[in-house]
């Protein structure tokens, strides 16, 4: 239990350092802890990568600039908290993404992870 909490604090730090500007996404999705297997860290990876997908329609639309940022915001709130991302949420993400393409770990069985995702083998 301790380390799913740490993992979301850290989880949650890397979030608000992405709306802030003190890391990009691609550094933030670098870091994301390995293979948690908790759910709510996988919804904040799909919600962090979809951040940088509409980069376009953010620069476009303010409105839509500020709901984005809140709705990163309410996940990094509930993450530092340690409590689990609302059901919908991960529904939501889980609808498309069964599983989430956080980066293994930097060994061999990461390695054959990384390599049987690449082939949509689980």
């Amino acid at each position: 239990m301790a380390d799913e909490f740490n993992n979301r604090e850290y989880v949650a730090l890397l979030l608000r350092k992405v709306l802030i500007g003190a890391l990009t996404v691609g550094e933030a999705v670098k870091n994301f802890p390995f293979d948690t297997g908790d759910k709510s860290i996988e919804a904040a990876y799909h919600a962090l990568v979809h951040y940088e997908a509409d980069e376009d329609l953010r620069r476009r639309d303010i409105m839509y600039r500020e709901e984005q940022d809140e709705y990163i915001e309410m996940i990094s709130e509930t993450l530092e908290r340690g409590e689990n991302l609302p059901d919908n949420i991960i529904r939501n993400y889980e609808k498309y993404y069964p599983e989430a393409n956080v980066p293994h770990r930097h060994d061999r069985a990461g390695a054959v992870k990384s390599f049987l995702r690449f082939l949509n083998i689980k």
